[in-house]
């Protein structure tokens, strides 16, 4: 087990962000995010280093790419125990991310509207948060993903008792919960589109 170096934040719902960045840093956890999370993570004070900066790519097609690259995935799914990831990561500048700090975008509450439009709805299918959380969830062995603001307390409890580390038990419980939440939000889109 060893202890979280660095984190990667995009979040929908900023509940308790601020706080929980804060406890990270605490930490000596280096930060990366992006859009809005990175906009209140700074306003907050917060250091942190944009996606964009970090991966030499701006965010592009109004937001649709940008955690969607190689340096963000393979710091991600690279096995920490296997020397040939690692020395992979190192032969392309790619540096290991240990937290994934996600949730999705609002699609079950857009499509609530009545008012709602096709279009809106589509717009509301995050791609880049399943794809962050799956890969997180994926390598557990090596990486937090924490997708509910409701587990920012005991994450940070656990890593101020285990010096910046989080238990194997805790990292294959979110990671459970953050297949059950992309499984629970695919649902909702199939349902959705189904019904038109």
């Amino acid at each position: 087990m060893e202890a979280v170096r660095q984190a990667l934040l995009s979040v929908t719902d900023k509940t308790g962000l601020v706080p929980f960045a804060q406890g990270l840093v605490r930490h000596g956890v280096r930060l990366l995010s992006t859009g809005g999370t990175a906009r209140v993570l700074k306003e907050a004070g917060i250091p942190l280093r944009e996606v964009s900066d970090y991966t030499g790519f701006p965010e592009m097609l109004d937001g649709r790419v940008k955690t969607l690259q190689p340096k963000i995935h393979g710091g991600i799914l690279a096995m920490r125990d296997r020397p040939e990831h690692m020395e992979t990561l190192a032969a392309h500048g790619i540096e290991p991310i240990d937290m994934v700090v996600v949730n999705l975008y609002a699609f079950e509450e857009t499509v609530s509207d009545p008012k709602c439009r096709f279009e809106d709805a589509i717009e509301n299918i995050d791609i880049g948060g399943p794809a962050l959380i799956r890969a997180a969830a994926k390598n557990h062995a090596h990486v937090v993903v924490v997708t509910d603001p409701e587990d920012y307390a005991a994450v940070l409890q656990e890593m101020d008792a285990h010096g910046g580390k989080v238990s194997a038990a805790t990292r294959l419980r979110l990671a459970a919960k953050a297949f059950c939440l992309t499984h629970r939000y695919d649902g909702a889109i199939c349902r959705y589109l189904e019904g038109r």
